[in-house]
């Protein structure tokens, strides 16, 4: 196992997010199996072979890492001063250089003790901070909310958003799942007005770095051949927006509400993914409408020809025989 410690420092004032955010400067912990290169000429570090970098709680896992780094920039209105020989042969071990790109391919899982996330490929951009997750089976978990997407899966950690693209889904608790061809999440930050208790995280290791955690999912906001599902109803719309505080889905533009064979036509719905209930909402000009399917069976009779309690009743104009006496 090769060991390499990239004490690049990133430029200060940062705001300090939380979750899957690389970009809060410190130093960044390399391992791998089969080598670390140092590229001086093309200021990159390349990783191979079970390669992992840890920088303050987040943890970048695949098969090849590329931290690429650069001469860091003076502080804003500082004196010029002679350039250190550290920043001179652009040395990555020194605090005279910062990280501005991680790139992980193969295998790709990037975690904390909370939050997880997955791909083929990732591009993590410290200076637009973003993460861009592309290739097979992308998903992110953010405490027990799960999003997924076909094309390119996002993470903004300053903005505390994180954006699906093609075929996206959240799937949260019980069974409630929210569709679209982009998805939009937003995290509540921790501490604010109405954000959920969070259970007590278990103390870090003494000498570790904290453990950051994102917050939970504030709000979703679907674009797109939007399909909203419950236990026992499919609300499907143009666009969406869903409040997992309050288990409210509000559905937009050509909805249509359907349970087995009815179905609701409108323009704007209601679904409360909580109870399984979806109302139309009535619009000024519009029109509401319904296909609704009646029960056809014979409710007397129930399914198998069973007859019901106390044995068949005779139909109404048929006479009673006659009493016997004795």
């Amino acid at each position: 196992m090769r060991h390499f410690a990239l004490l690049a420092l990133l430029l200060p004032g940062l705001a300090q997010a939380q979750g899957l955010d690389m970009t809060r400067g410190g130093p960044v912990d390399v391992t791998a199996e089969d080598g670390i290169e140092w590229r001086q000429q093309e200021q990159l570090v390349i990783a191979r072979g079970n390669a992992r970098a840890v920088r303050d709680g987040v943890t970048i896992e695949a098969d090849r890492l590329i931290a690429r780094y650069r001469p860091r920039a003076a502080p804003a209105g500082a004196a010029p001063a002679a350039a250190a020989p550290a920043a001179r042969t652009g040395d990555p071990t020194s605090g005279a250089s910062e990280i501005w790109r991680f790139e992980a391919e193969g295998n790709v899982r990037i975690h904390t003790a909370t939050d997880r996330a997955n791909g083929d490929r990732a591009v993590y951009d410290i200076d637009q901070a973003v993460m861009v997750l592309t290739g097979r089976d992308l998903w992110l978990t953010a405490t027990d909310n799960r999003v997924t997407a076909r094309d390119t899966l996002e993470y903004w950690p300053q903005r505390r958003m994180a954006v699906a693209r093609g075929g996206a889904v959240v799937d949260a608790p019980e069974n409630r799942r929210i569709r679209g061809d982009t998805l939009v999440a937003f995290f509540l930050e921790e501490g604010a007005a109405g954000a959920p208790p969070r259970p007590t995280p278990t103390p870090p290791t003494p000498g570790t770095p904290g453990q950051p955690q994102t917050g939970r999912i504030e709000r979703v906001e679907a674009y797109g051949n939007v399909e909203v599902r419950t236990m026992v109803e499919v609300v499907r719309g143009d666009r969406a927006v869903y409040s997992p505080v309050t288990s409210l889905a509000r559905v937009l533009g050509n909805v249509r509400i359907t349970r087995g064979e009815n179905q609701l036509n409108g323009n704007e719905a209601i679904v409360n993914l909580a109870t399984g209930v979806a109302r139309l909402v009535s619009t000024p000009g519009a029109r509401v409408q319904g296909l609704i399917v009646p029960q056809t069976e014979d409710a007397a009779t129930p399914p198998g020809g069973t007859p019901p309690p106390g044995g068949a009743r005779p139909p109404a104009n048929q006479a009673r025989p006659p009493e016997r006496r004795p």
